[in-house]
């Protein structure tokens, strides 16, 4: 099977970023995953089929050498931090997860969304960090993680507890320093404490 085939499997362009063939295998998977449908011949190929599909577009991603400079062009003094992110994700391997870990992955994530919604912040943070050491090359859990110690720095802010706010709001960004998103989230929380120390 060629590459453009492979592409297909996922119901993708050629062009697809790292990050779209990353969402599409996650989303099929969901669908097709033997756990999900016991007894599927028809799934169970699709999704065996999936797999592969995914892992040659990864080798053929993370193998693809970066584009040479023009030796004419002037080089740049400061790469954007886009760069260093795209980078840092096309070099970073993640094997696909077997399909115990696939479903104790997203069993977790349904009930930390659970425990967001109902402020019980300490035990997400319990269950994401113990999700954390079972996956610890998975991006999603560890963003969860980050997320988990963000919203419980937040709780605390509103409860004046600002030391232990500040402790928990570095952890996030420590967790997850690629985030945009949680950078954003902080600042806002550290800003909402300055303005409390006034």
């Amino acid at each position: 099977m060629n590459i453009t085939a492979y592409y297909q499997v996922l119901g993708l362009k050629t062009e697809a970023s790292l990050e779209e063939i990353k969402a599409a295998y996650r989303k099929l998977v969901q669908q097709y995953h033997p756990d999900i449908n016991p007894g599927d011949q028809q799934a169970r190929e699709k999704f065996i089929a999936i797999t592969e599909a995914y892992r040659k577009l990864l080798d053929s991603v993370q193998s693809t050498p970066a584009p040479q400079q023009n030796k004419t062009e002037q080089p740049s003094v400061k790469k954007p931090p886009a760069a260093k992110v795209t980078r840092k994700n096309i070099s970073t391997y993640i094997p696909p997860l077997s399909a115990f870990e696939f479903q104790v992955k997203w069993n977790s994530y349904r009930e930390l969304q659970k425990l967001w919604k109902n402020q019980r912040f300490t035990q997400a943070i319990a269950l994401a960090e113990t999700l954390s050491q079972k996956l610890p090359q998975d991006p999603e859990v560890r963003s969860w993680q980050a997320s988990s110690y963000q919203r419980w720095g937040r709780q605390l802010i509103g409860d004046r507890q600002l030391e232990t706010a500040r402790i928990y709001l570095k952890k996030a960004l420590k967790t997850d320093p690629h985030n945009r998103s949680l950078w954003s989230e902080v600042e806002r929380d550290f800003r909402r404490m300055e303005r409390i120390f006034r």
